[in-house]
């Protein structure tokens, strides 16, 4: 395939959480301020994406600027001698006042507002919180902008959940204020894959959801947030 032929081709990105955190078990809310460890199970996902990653075709590794993000995606671009690209705008999305905490924490402090988040939460973010539809947009246009950069090519982005989730809404042209109902989660290093066509205002197609990598760790379930 020729450059001019790549350019107009779609780009694949294969859309990856980043490994489990010290809150996880917990549930707690973690945004782009929370400066949060892995765990040794997270640094195995980590492992696991990089053993996964080897066997595919990516020509780039890019990431959010969060720690968490970085230490998830730095085995996999050492594995493949490529440099992280960071991207600032695929930071997790701020939750407020939700920040640290989890759903029961927040139900006892107004149980009122628990339930106008999970009854719309894009009218009804939590106090203090981005905007989801500001952050789907933030999200989308960064993924945009790295399916241009890379045209025709696989690229390997490691990210956040509820980031992710909404960036797929924006993406594949599906309502912001169901991204709970749509996608109630994104396990920790399973993969999802989306084609990203060239043409900036067509939709993207969804190609797997959610898919563990090959040989993946444990994986707690929790209950969607």
């Amino acid at each position: 395939m020729t450059a001019s032929d790549r350019k107009g081709s779609s780009t694949r990105l294969a859309l990856v959480r980043h490994g489990e955190t010290v809150w996880h078990a917990d549930n707690r809310y973690a945004g782009g301020r929370s400066d949060i460890d892995l765990t040794d199970l997270g640094r195995e996902q980590a492992e696991d994406l990089r053993r996964w990653a080897v066997g595919q075709s990516f020509a780039a590794v890019v990431v959010s600027p969060v720690r968490r993000a970085v230490e998830t995606a730095s085995p996999t671009a050492a594995a493949l001698e490529l440099e992280l690209e960071v991207v600032d705008d695929l930071h997790e999305v701020d939750f407020g006042i939700a920040e640290g905490h989890t759903i029961a924490e927040l139900s006892a402090m107004d149980a009122d507002m628990v339930q106008r988040f999970r009854s719309d939460p894009v009218r009804h973010p939590f106090p203090g919180a981005e905007p989801p539809e500001d952050a789907a947009v933030r999200a989308a246009a960064a993924l945009r902008e790295v399916a241009r950069r890379h045209a025709g090519e696989d690229v390997l982005v490691v990210a956040h959940n509820t980031l992710l989730r909404l960036a797929l809404c924006s993406l594949l042209d599906l309502p912001v204020t169901r991204y709970r109902q749509l996608f109630p989660r994104l396990d920790n290093v399973a993969v999802t894959r989306v084609a990203v066509p060239a043409d900036p205002s067509a939709p993207a197609s969804l190609l797997a959801l959610n898919v563990p990598p090959h040989d993946p760790g444990t994986t707690r379930t929790k209950e969607p947030r």
